[in-house]
């Protein structure tokens, strides 16, 4: 994405650490009711008498009060409220607490009120004899005072021809980040000037939090709640994306993963590859019934975000969204039924994921989600010292494909290689998006009769989950590291998976939401030889 800040470290990624790092740390040690010890953190965060990113440390520490709340699943407060900062928190310290809508939420205190969609003159123009920009546009916006070129903003449309055809780029668009990111267009400008989103067209994919140069965006997480079912009786086991090679940097080689979590306090953790290979095994067998006879083509189903989309702007292609449960309710079923009694934490890249669990119909599989940023707070918070870590063996049993789920293409060509395998001389044709503007494209493309017969790919993050709003990695440096994943993996395809048994039985009851009593064998860590 041109101008986007991703993949650079910023002060906003070092403040949001530090937050969720305070936030783990309050839950690690909260006994007895007692949350006073929230009132110091922005003290703590944001110490001494002057202003190190903004204006005031006032405002600095306000932020920070905002974003702890966020982060421990609070609602957001307004700038006029007299509220403490730990007003309703007892509330949210129990770990059957789910969210509460909205997930996504702009601190508008925090908002620079940026320029949206405004096409400006900048200082480099030289005024040349040829302007071509004043040529080039459709409603004689542009003239040339004192020298220069000058748009009047009543006439200009913003089409963009001018900024296209200077020859110095002295004319530049200014769009504000966070709408740009959003391909929903779900976010607009208040009477205030600051950003606000339309929750009615906003699908939580997080791009507008991870695009904000100021850091006013914030998602609400479950930190506390999850630590605090560890502590508690029951087991807590993490499902972790395939999107996690490499988040963690070298440090965490992946025959280290299962001890990192384990010192975090989870019983023990397995990948939802595993999820993945039975998600791309039933898709497979979706299309080979569905296509073309029933529906003129099939879409993945693993992104929360892409699917939402599909069914808000695209209703009557709605039922061409695959009916597959994702890899995060799949393993987090198969999980459940090994281990009755126990929790659950997806641990993912995914904004969206937050919104996916907290449906009805989910919560009973997947209890908490959190971000691969989210469990860095958590390790920092407990000190984890990651090259003392012991290496046992690694999470094991999802074949390369399904850890291919994490990167753009990856779904698709894991669903085809099933197919491949059940009709040998059946034809596939494969197109896929990402970013949901991309994604938009595809499906009014799909609408219009273009790709009937296709197997479509839609991911909501641009370059797939290892783009998502909760990674910490550049997106390069996760392909890179997803693909050598990949590649050890000892088995290469979905249909290798062991686990077949368990979505044959589990597909006699897959309109059963609220079962799990299906039958099953038993789901363990594989050996590295199985």
């Amino acid at each position: 994405m041109a101008g986007s800040i991703r993949g650079i470290y910023t002060s906003i990624n070092e403040i949001r650490q530090k937050v969720y790092a305070e936030v783990a740390r309050l839950s690690y040690e909260y006994k007895d009711g007692d949350l006073s010890e929230m009132e110091k953190v922005p003290y703590r965060i944001i110490p001494g008498e002057e202003a190190v990113y903004r204006d005031s440390v006032f405002v600095e520490r306000a932020i920070v009060r905002e974003r702890m709340r966020l982060a421990m699943g609070l609602p957001m407060r307004n700038a006029d409220e007299e509220t403490a900062v730990s007003f309703g928190a007892l509330e949210c310290a129990q770990p059957e607490k789910y969210y509460q809508p909205p997930l996504i939420n702009i601190i508008k205190f925090a908002c620079h009120k940026c320029p949206d969609n405004i096409v400006k003159v900048t200082n480099t123009c030289q005024g040349c004899l040829a302007h071509p920009c004043m040529e080039v546009c459709p409603k004689g916006a542009i003239s040339f005072v004192e020298g220069k070129a000058f748009i009047d903003q009543e006439k200009c449309v913003k089409c963009g021809q001018c900024v296209n055809v200077c020859p110095y780029s002295a004319i530049n668009k200014q769009e504000r980040p966070c709408a740009k990111a959003c391909g929903m267009d779900a976010i607009h400008s208040d009477e205030y000037g600051r950003a606000e989103i339309d929750q009615e067209k906003c699908v939580s994919c997080g791009m507008c939090l991870a695009n904000c140069p100021f850091g006013a965006i914030a998602d609400k997480a479950q930190i506390f709640q999850c630590i605090q079912a560890i502590k508690g009786d029951a087991p807590v086991y993490a499902v972790i994306a395939p999107a996690v090679a490499g988040q963690f940097g070298k440090s965490i080689i992946p025959g280290k993963l299962r001890s990192m979590f384990k010192a975090l306090g989870f019983e023990d953790s397995f990948e939802v590859a595993i999820g993945a290979d039975l998600c791309a095994i039933e898709e497979a067998k979706d299309y080979l019934k569905e296509v073309p006879s029933k529906l003129p083509f099939m879409a993945t189903s693993c992104c929360p975000a892409w699917a939402a989309m599909a069914k808000k702007l695209f209703p009557e292609q709605a039922e061409c969204i695959s009916m597959a449960l994702t890899p995060m309710v799949l393993t987090a079923r198969l999980v459940k039924k090994e281990h009755p009694g126990c929790k659950v934490a997806f641990i993912g890249p995914c904004a969206a994921k937050k919104l996916e669990a907290s449906r009805k119909t989910i919560r009973s599989d997947v209890d908490f989600v959190l971000t691969f940023e989210e469990v860095l707070g958590m390790l920092q918070a407990k000190k984890v010292d990651f090259d003392a870590l012991p290496e046992i063996d690694c999470m094991h049993g999802g074949s390369g494909d399904g850890r291919a789920f994490a990167y753009s293409g990856g779904v698709a060509e894991a669903v085809v290689n099933v197919i491949k395998n059940m009709e040998p001389d059946r034809e596939i044709k494969v197109e896929k998006a990402d970013g949901l503007r991309d994604c938009r494209k595809l499906l009014q493309m799909a609408k219009a009769g273009k790709y009937d017969g296709y197997l479509l790919e839609g991911m909501a993050c641009p370059g797939g989950c290892i783009a998502g709003a909760g990674t910490v990695q550049p997106v390069n440096k996760s392909l890179a590291a997803v693909k050598l994943h990949k590649s050890v993996s000892t088995r290469a395809h979905s249909y290798e998976t062991p686990y077949g048994d368990w979505l044959e039985n589990l597909e006699e009851r897959k309109l059963d939401e609220a079962s799990q009593n299906y039958a099953g064998n038993v789901l363990k860590q594989p050996d590295e030889n199985e």
